[in-house]
């Protein structure tokens, strides 16, 4: 059964899907210096706002352009959701940790009853004589890896199954894979899927500053002097459709999923296998079952996060298997890297290509460190069939083919 996109949303910080779309063309940024909490120093970010995100902001702002792209209307009670995003409501936890430990402590029992409660208590329970309460608010109950999924359920009435996927930097190749699924197994004919990633926190800063990855000045995805990688938030929400509902009701169509492949390294935690095996399997159980060979390829979206080790792991994969060459870009020196949702805004920029026939330029790319086709500035030609790539955290390897559909 064909699966094909019929509705996009996106959100990055360069825009919509249409403004990102028309500045990336031509090679524009939205990366700037920025310093959203006072305790850490500024650094090169690809925020939205002036200020870091609400996740379910954005997965709201994402899902209505999504459904008014499609031309559907609320509700839609038999739809499947599958989004994801490797963060989730981290912003939201630790932020209410830091209001917890900023509340005074409770009263012990049988003391001033007319002490105030805390404002924000964390929830659960407290023990005191032996005995349990519950304490009151449990809002963290609102912050679980899967409620912004459920949300989504909930603001379009549907009743369908919900997935929500968690696969580091791959999070958003593995939703869309999981819809097309759902939709081909027959539980139902139409899903939304995507990842959103509202990731600017200063956990998420430090830690990936403490590896050393973060760069200093901006992002220069293969470039021979690239520093790292620089965060961003975004997202992107797609509605997906068996071929028959979509022809059937008149929709248009962006493109055909032709087929996915997902492995892991089962290696380390934080670094691609040495070779790049498992990711060589990824792609090649995503051509076999699309149908494709290399040569059918005309365009890869890649990771391409800046980093020294990830740009060479994916430049030798894509040498390795595409020996005759294929045009190759990486977004991220435009919209940063949005973690778990980097893979979908590549899966809409690589379906709003099959749809102008024009392939995006590697933003932010100087000097090329790799002997590739690099995309330096956009170009126009024949676009059929093109593969995404997208590599996280634990080894997830994911890769993705969509194709025009006639």
């Amino acid at each position: 059964m064909d699966v094909v996109v019929t509705g996009i949303g996106l959100v990055s910080a360069l825009g919509s899907l249409e403004t990102s779309w028309k500045k990336l063309l031509v090679g524009e940024s939205g990366i700037e210096e920025h310093q959203p909490f006072l305790e850490l120093k500024p650094r090169p970010l690809g925020l939205i706002d002036s200020k870091p995100a609400d996740l379910i902001t954005l997965m709201r702002r994402v899902l209505a352009d999504a459904l008014q792209d499609a031309n559907l209307t609320l509700p839609l009670p038999d739809c499947g959701i599958a989004i994801g995003s490797s963060r989730g409501f981290q912003a939201n936890l630790e932020l209410l940790l830091t209001e917890v430990r900023s509340t005074p402590p409770y009263p012990p029992l049988g003391g001033n009853s007319e002490a105030p409660p805390p404002t924000r208590p964390l929830g659960g329970t407290q023990k005191q004589e032996g005995r349990e309460f519950p304490i009151p608010h449990a809002e963290f109950v609102h912050f679980l890896p899967h409620m912004g999924a459920i949300a989504v359920a909930r603001a379009i009435g549907s009743t369908g199954p919900v997935l929500a996927p968690m696969a580091a930097c791959a999070t958003g190749i593995w939703s869309i894979a999981q819809a097309v699924e759902l939709i081909q197994t027959g539980l139902c004919q139409r899903a939304i899927a995507g990842a959103v990633e509202a990731p600017i926190t200063p956990l998420t800063l430090t830690g990936f500053n403490r590896m050393g990855a973060l760069a200093t000045t901006g992002c220069y995805p293969f470039d021979r002097d690239r520093e790292g990688l620089v965060l961003g938030e975004g997202g992107a929400l797609f509605v997906l459709e068996s071929a028959d509902l979509a022809i059937g009701r008149g929709a248009q169509i962006y493109g055909r999923v032709s087929g996915f492949g997902l492995t892991n390294d089962a290696c380390h935690g934080n670094a691609p296998e040495i070779g790049g095996k498992s990711a060589i399997a990824a792609v090649n159980k995503c051509l076999k079952r699309s149908n494709l060979s290399t040569f059918d390829i005309d365009y890869i979206h890649a990771h391409g996060t800046a980093t020294e080790l990830n740009d060479q792991h994916e430049a030798l994969l894509i040498h390795k298997l595409f020996p005759f060459g294929v045009a190759v870009s990486s977004t991220k020196g435009g919209t940063g890297h949005t973690l778990g949702a980097s893979g979908a805004l590549g899966i809409a920029f690589s379906l709003m290509s099959i749809k102008e026939q024009i392939l995006l330029p590697c933003v932010g790319m100087r000097q090329p460190g790799f002997e590739l086709d690099f995309v330096r500035c956009a170009r126009s030609t024949k676009v059929r069939n093109t593969v995404g790539l997208s590599f996280g955290f634990g080894g997830q390897n994911a890769a993705i083919a969509l194709s025009q559909y006639s």
